[in-house]
């Protein structure tokens, strides 16, 4: 790892102008090249303290060893530069947008003497006429085969149209009127190519011209009694309307622009474009890269539009392209846009009506694609085995973790506070093993002392399964089988597992599986020889924060006497692994697939976890003194606030009137007058302008509406502080 100041140049050695400068490794490869508007400014910024820059640039300066540059006159040909150089060098630092597969094109070989129309995949070719891209292969031959009727134009390969010629027959497509058969003589090369360019014209979105001006002929046809040649015309105009009607119309006056979105997380970033032609959306693409540098979502749309429209030139590049955020600065980038193009480029992000509707589509696409490449990059074997190896190489593990457990503690604003524990198994999510806990032994935030709590109570448990079954071979046991520990019970046959006087596992809090509880209670008994809850210890132990969350679940397990289960941590934002006593974080590569895969398992305990506190949160506002009475469900408490209106109308009934409510028995009416008299009711609202005690109808639930007692109502400061959520 090379010491940047090794190889910084001096100041007065790099110029005050635009330029395009190159890092090279001790191979003398390429690995980063970038663009500024002033040399001496950006560079100048790769060699401040190592501290100060992002952990991705200072990966790439230090495996630099050397650096160059080249002066340009605009920012322009900067960003020409820039892009030849990527193209040439491919660059390991730089942004690389990568298809997620190779988009059809439908193509028509202008450059030869009798055009061809087939599809085309690939490197573009100089004199063929592109459109498209297509999402799939079939959708271009059903296209082609409703215009072949309009425009007979050539479809065959090389080899079967010299066969024709040499023969002096046609193939089938020349029998039933598809092909003008050029092969054998039945039109000439001028006339061929003339249907060419009509079918390049009608695809490019002249669409309107072309059947107005047959409708025409079909009118003037049928005046001149040439019915036959009248009906001909009216099939031929159907077909195009029905090939124009594949490409619904979404925007007006006959738009031509290309609409890119992103989406993006800490590590990968996908990009969707659609390709609006005469208002229709003509085709689809998308890519998808690693986030191997520090850059802005601008400087991801930058990137895109030059590997878009680095080869275009012409009607290629459209009058307008809109994207979700502009480059900085815009002016270059828009300059040579213009110069791809020949005529005026307008770059801008959508704010309102068709276009900005239509970009929250592109932009739903690009989250699906996103979504879509985790999916298949997590569920590959490989990667997912070449991802454990890499973390047990960057932690020092003896073997790959094959069970790892990530914790992450969840409160708004100290209210609240929960913790997730989430499992994954070689690499795959295990959520039968999940658990939810509440935080317990204090009031608070603290998230360090909260994460000690969860992974002391986690543990404990393990110890007394491990026990249980024998496993001890001291003599000594942490938790004697069946006594408390710190209010801790060991979970035997019919019991849960109680901490703190609380329920590990209750009716809201079970194991979930896609919305279910996994396993029933005597699931995990001696009976069937089942584990029960913890029986299984994980290799890693991933805690959702930095030094102090690590030391803590570190410091809990020593107390335990637990010395085999690595811990680690990772932080939010830089992504660094942090490990027990270490001054420094571990910085994993941007591309690792061991960073990925903890970045998955940290956002899954998040996830987890927040969506429990909302929960949590959500039942406490709708907390009601009948949900202390045993045996009252919802349809039977709906029932009772149908019937009398409120709950203060229904404390001041008597038991008598209580039973006249269908359902609700003697003994259930008792305990409901019961409930309902050691429960305090809420002091009156006051109006303080006037000082009245103003009338408070109470209903089943302090934050729902008479009228409608299924609705919560937002009490308080909740849902509005939703973005403060931990």
């Amino acid at each position: 790892m090379a010491d940047p100041s090794s190889y910084r140049p001096k100041p007065g050695q790099i110029p005050d102008s635009p330029g395009v400068y190159k890092f090279r490794d001790e191979h003398r490869r390429v690995i980063y090249v970038g663009k500024a508007k002033s040399l001496r400014q950006r560079l100048a910024s790769y060699f401040q303290d190592l501290a100060n820059l992002h952990p991705r640039t200072r990966t790439m300066v230090t495996t630099a060893a050397s650096v160059e540059w080249t002066v340009v006159s605009t920012e322009v040909e900067a960003l020409q530069l820039e892009y030849s150089w990527i193209k040439e060098y491919d660059p390991r630092f730089n942004v690389k947008y990568r298809d997620d597969k190779s988009y059809p094109y439908l193509a028509v070989t202008m450059n030869e003497e009798f055009p061809r129309v087939q599809v085309m995949r690939g490197q573009k070719r100089k004199g063929v006429r592109y459109f498209g891209p297509y999402g799939h292969a079939w959708a271009i031959r059903d296209t082609v085969d409703l215009l072949l009727r309009v425009f007979p134009v050539r479809t065959c390969s090389a080899g079967v149209f010299k066969n024709a010629a040499r023969t002096g027959r046609p193939c089938l497509l020349g029998y039933i009127g598809k092909c003008s058969a050029p092969c054998v003589g039945r039109v000439s090369a001028e006339e061929h190519r003339e249907l060419a360019e009509e079918f390049c014209d009608f695809m490019a979105g002249r669409t309107g011209t072309y059947i107005r001006r047959l409708e025409k002929q079909m009118t003037d046809a049928a005046e001149e009694m040439e019915y036959e040649r009248a009906a001909r015309l009216r099939d031929d105009i159907e077909a195009l309307k029905k090939a124009m009607e594949k490409n619904a119309v979404v925007l007006a006056d006959a738009t031509d622009a290309d609409l890119m979105a992103v989406a993006e997380d800490e590590l990968e970033a996908a990009v969707q474009i659609f390709h609006v032609r005469g208002g229709r959306v003509r085709g689809q693409r998308g890519w998808v890269t690693d986030k191997v540098e520090a850059v802005t979502t601008g400087d991801l749309v930058e990137h895109a539009l030059q590997q878009l429209y680095g080869e275009e030139t012409g009607d290629s590049v459209p009058k307008e392209v809109l994207v979700p955020a502009l480059p900085d600065p815009v002016e270059p980038v828009q300059e040579w846009l213009t110069e791809r193009r020949g005529a005026n480029v307008s770059l801008r992000i959508p704010q309102r009506g068709d276009k900005k509707a239509l970009m929250e589509t592109v932009e739903r696409n690009a989250l699906q694609a996103l979504a879509l490449h985790k999916t298949k990059r997590a569920s590959d074997l490989t990667t997912r085995s070449r991802a454990l190896e890499e973390i047990a190489g960057a932690l020092d593990l003896d073997s790959a973790p094959l069970r790892i457990e990530c914790y992450d503690i969840s409160h708004l604003q100290g209210d609240d506070v929960v913790a997730s524990m989430v499992v994954f198994e070689d690499g795959l999510q295990r959520k039968s093993e999940y658990r939810r806990f509440q935080i317990k032994g204090f009031e608070g935030q603290d998230d360090v002392r909260s994460m000690h709590e969860v992974i002391t109570r986690r543990f404990k448990r393990y110890l007394a399964e491990k026990e249980r079954t024998g496993e001890w071979t001291d003599g000594e046991s942490a938790v004697a089988d069946g006594e408390k520990a710190d209010g801790e019970k060991s979970v035997t046959n019919g019991e849960k597992a109680v901490t703190n006087g609380e329920k590990a596992v209750t009716n809201d809090e079970k194991a979930v599986t896609n919305g279910e509880s996994a396993f029933a209670e005597n699931a995990f008994t001696e009976d069937d020889g089942r584990p029960k809850r913890f029986a299984y210890p994980p290799q890693l132990v991933v805690v959702d924060g930095g030094q102090p969350q690590v030391a803590a679940a570190k410091k809990a397990l020593d107390e335990l006497g637990i010395d085999d289960i690595a811990v680690c941590g990772l932080a939010k934002r830089l992504e660094e692994v942090w490990l027990p006593d270490e001054d420094d974080p571990v910085v994993l590569p941007r591309s690792s697939e061991g960073l990925y895969l903890l970045q998955r398992v940290r956002d899954e305990a998040h996830r987890f976890a927040i969506t429990y506190q909302r929960t949590k949160r959500a039942k406490r506002f709708k907390a009601s003194p009948l949900d202390e009475v045993p045996g009252l469900g919802e349809t039977r408490k709906q029932a009772l606030i149908k019937h009398f209106g409120s709950v203060k109308r229904l404390r001041s009934a008597t038991i008598d009137q209580i039973c006249e409510v269908p359902g609700i028995g003697r003994k259930t009416a008792e305990a409901i007058a019961v409930a309902l008299a050691q429960a305090v009711p809420a002091a009156p609202a006051v109006n303080t302008a006037t000082g009245e005690i103003m009338e408070d109808e109470e209903d089943g639930a302090p934050d729902t509406t008479a009228g409608s007692p299924e609705e919560p109502v937002s009490a308080g400061a909740s849902y509005e502080r939703r973005g403060q959520e931990t």
